[in-house]
């Protein structure tokens, strides 16, 4: 899950499923006269939507640390085998009926450990110096799953699609885990027929904590409006597992407008 900091209102919480669902509407109004519209349209819309799906289990019992009150963020939660199958499950059952989809969020599943495979030059990265066997054998046998797959695509216009998916994840990072601030992502893909690793900087300009510029502007509607949904906590420590997911059940769902401008 995503937590933004306490304030004076308790806990703001995004489940996963809900940045998942946000960044979708991010690639759905993906394109204008300077962006390339995504292609195939449905396929990618989709697996952005949709890529964080693997978290749903996880969001029905999330985890609590007795020795803090608090519960983790989903940098700090431990991947356990039953989230390893959440991530399977999103690959193969909720996306299988679309490959092209299944692949895409697959493929960014095992990037999150693998440095986004070279996509983004900046925000950086966090390295993931000892997986563990359970999550190297996961993405050893992913990895084999993107190798069968690309053989039938073309790779350059899935690569363009797989950096779109990267830039369109911090983007739900950046709204979900704070306020805005000013910030930029390097390279952002505007054409199908760039090469890999070419694109623009991507300056994010706030201009209230609902409000941020993007120069250049890449939607399709001059001042579009997204919204995240979130869980309002009433306050940020428990004393005990019990207590935090009777107000975890209990939360208020409220959503957050959030307005992107040329």
């Amino acid at each position: 899950m995503m937590i933004r900091p306490p304030n004076d209102e308790g806990l703001m919480i995004i489940p996963q499923t809900d940045h998942s669902r946000f960044v979708g509407q991010l690639a759905a109004h993906w394109g204008n006269d300077q962006f390339e519209t995504p292609r195939p349209y449905d396929s990618v819309a989709r697996a952005a939507a949709f890529h964080d799906y693997g978290w749903l289990r996880y969001e029905t019992d999330p985890d609590f640390d007795e020795r803090t009150g608090e519960t983790p963020d989903f940098i700090h939660s431990v991947v356990t085998a039953l989230q390893l199958e959440g991530y399977a499950w999103t690959h193969d059952w909720l996306l299988g009926p679309d490959p092209y989809a299944s692949l895409l969020s697959n493929m960014h599943r095992t990037g999150i450990w693998r440095g986004r495979y070279g996509a983004i030059q900046h925000p950086g990265h966090p390295t993931f110096p000892d997986l563990g066997p359970d999550i190297e054998n996961f993405i050893a046998h992913s990895e084999h799953q993107q190798k069968e797959g690309l053989e039938l695509l073309d790779k350059a216009e899935f690569r363009t699609n797989f950096r779109l998916l990267q830039v369109w994840d911090i983007l739900g990072i950046y709204f979900c885990c704070q306020a805005p601030y000013a910030d930029y992502i390097e390279p952002v893909p505007v054409r199908y027929d760039q090469a890999d690793g070419e694109g623009v900087r991507m300056d994010l300009i706030p201009l209230s904590p609902t409000k941020v510029r993007f120069s250049p502007y890449p939607f399709d509607v001059p001042n579009l409006h997204v919204q995240i949904s979130y869980k309002q906590l009433p306050r940020s420590r428990w004393p005990d597992a019990n207590s935090f997911r009777k107000d975890y059940f209990r939360a208020e769902t409220k959503l957050l407008d959030i307005e992107l401008c040329a």
